[in-house]
């Protein structure tokens, strides 16, 4: 859940000649900004309405090159349209980027993982699910009581994953979480530091019978560079990484399947507030109309090699997202 990946800046891993390299991305358009805004309410979910919507499209992201980069290809599609755009991206985690969203003031529209988003919102309450278009619609509930709305969200799910190399996927005889049920105590475990009491990492494992508390485990920010790290040179058998994140292509890792299905389905969308939608159906302009189309347009498979291309290519984000959108007949091609 992306209640763990907001903890950090994505930081991509390869190995070269049997070294492991880490690089995070270093492009100033997603270094980690502070937010300008303190949170409007310490209940999430409770955030006023803000200020009325005066038309400005302020888009914002969480601060890792994912958020980042999914963000940039909005920005670029509403553009194309013909329309301005104000950019604060990569601002941090969901209690910063959040906060400005109540506030109004600093961003109305933001990439959001439809999943973690809700269960921010809604305390954990377990209604992020599998089913992408039914967390949809839960979340599409839970926002219209703060005067917000989510548009279509992406083919593409970014979920946790837990991890291990082939080689300990053959020696152990991995496939599954259920697999690691027996051996738990036998393995040592990188997991973040909130992940006993987070649902989604310590309870998804103690719904496989595996306690957290009784395991030996080096806390590591998830899907990170530090953790991808500890699982490919050994430091540790099994991880937590995102499951769209470059290391795990880049270096043949195994991602253990959740055959209990206790992860929701981490779709992104775009999340706007009503204010903006108001004004900008006021001069005839139909959001939806155009971020719907790039949403729709996002595979995993796509969205992880897009990934490669800014976390360890370290191409430049914009010029990812707008090579992208052009080689999907969602901009036009330069002249």
């Amino acid at each position: 859940m992306r209640m763990h990946r907001t903890l950090v800046l994505g930081a991509s891993l390869t190995l070269l000649v049997g070294s492991v390299a880490v690089g995070e991305a270093s492009s100033p358009d997603i270094r980690t900004a502070q937010a300008s805004t303190a949170p409007a309410s310490s209940t999430p979910g409770a955030l006023p309405s803000g200020p009325v919507g005066d038309g400005i499209i302020r888009i914002g992201s969480a601060g890792f090159y994912e958020a980042v980069l999914v963000a940039e290809m909005y920005a670029q599609a509403i553009e194309g349209a013909g329309l301005s755009v104000e950019r604060k991206l990569g601002i941090g985690p969901r209690e910063v980027t959040w906060a400005a969203m109540g506030s109004g003031s600093d961003i109305n529209l933001m990439p959001e993982y439809i999943g973690s988003l809700l269960e921010t919102i809604n305390g954990n309450a377990g209604e992020a699910s599998g089913d992408a278009d039914a967390t949809r619609e839960a979340l599409a509930a839970r926002l219209a009581a703060v005067d917000m709305s989510v548009f279509v969200q992406t083919p593409a799910v970014d979920t946790n994953a837990f991890v291990v190399t082939a080689q300990t996927a053959q020696e152990r005889g991995l496939t599954t979480i259920s697999d690691l049920a027996p051996i738990a105590g036998e393995l040592k475990w990188a997991l973040p530091p909130e992940c006993a009491t987070n649902p989604l990492c310590g309870g998804a494992l103690l719904k496989y019978g595996i306690d957290v508390t009784t395991l030996d485990v080096t806390e590591i920010g998830a899907c990170g560079g530090p953790m991808a790290t500890a699982i490919v040179t050994g430091a540790v058998h099994v991880g937590e990484l995102c499951s769209t994140q470059p290391d795990i292509a880049q270096n043949g890792l195994v991602v253990l399947v959740d055959d209990l299905a206790t992860q929701p389905a981490d779709a992104l969308a775009p999340v706007v507030r009503n204010d903006l939608l108001r004004a900008l159906e006021a001069q005839g302009v139909d959001l939806a109309a155009i971020l719907d189309p790039v949403s729709a347009s996002i595979t995993t498979e796509e969205l992880t090699a897009l990934n490669v291309r800014v976390g360890v290519d370290q191409e430049d984000v914009d010029v990812v997202a707008r090579e992208y959108l052009v080689s999907k007949g969602l901009l036009p091609a330069a002249p």
